[in-house]
């Protein structure tokens, strides 16, 4: 049920994105500078593109800038992750180290705590 679900909510989005090019198959003139500043600069680029493209250009590119600005924001967190994976795996060997000092017959308070089942 929820795979026909999905696989209509991707046929309806294509749809309409279709529809949407339909619509709009006019060339519009695309320039990198408006045109007092372009003649200023030197700089008249321009290119003609069917607007549809321009409309998922924009949106694409809306996304991308999306991610990366997300990416970079949780910067901090993968980092502090990191750092707690690292220190944990370093716990880990220290309690490991101890329990083989201790030897198998002799229990220490603290060990015997990490020991006992959670629940108990």
């Amino acid at each position: 049920m929820i795979r026909f679900l999905r696989l209509l909510i991707i046929g309806l989005l294509g749809l309409s994105l279709l529809t949407v090019a339909l619509a709009n198959r006019d060339l519009v003139e695309v320039r990198l500078l408006p045109g007092d500043l372009a003649a200023l600069t030197g700089l008249t680029w321009a290119m003609e593109l069917p607007l549809f493209l321009v409309i998922f250009g924009g949106i694409v590119a809306g996304v991308l800038i999306g991610f990366v600005w997300e990416w970079l924001r949780e910067t901090h967190i993968r980092s502090s992750a990191g750092a707690k994976a690292r220190e944990v795996t370093r716990l880990e060997r220290e309690l490991a180290a101890l329990r083989d000092q201790k030897g198998p017959g002799v229990q220490d308070d603290v060990l015997a705590l990490l020991e006992r089942p959670q629940g108990k």
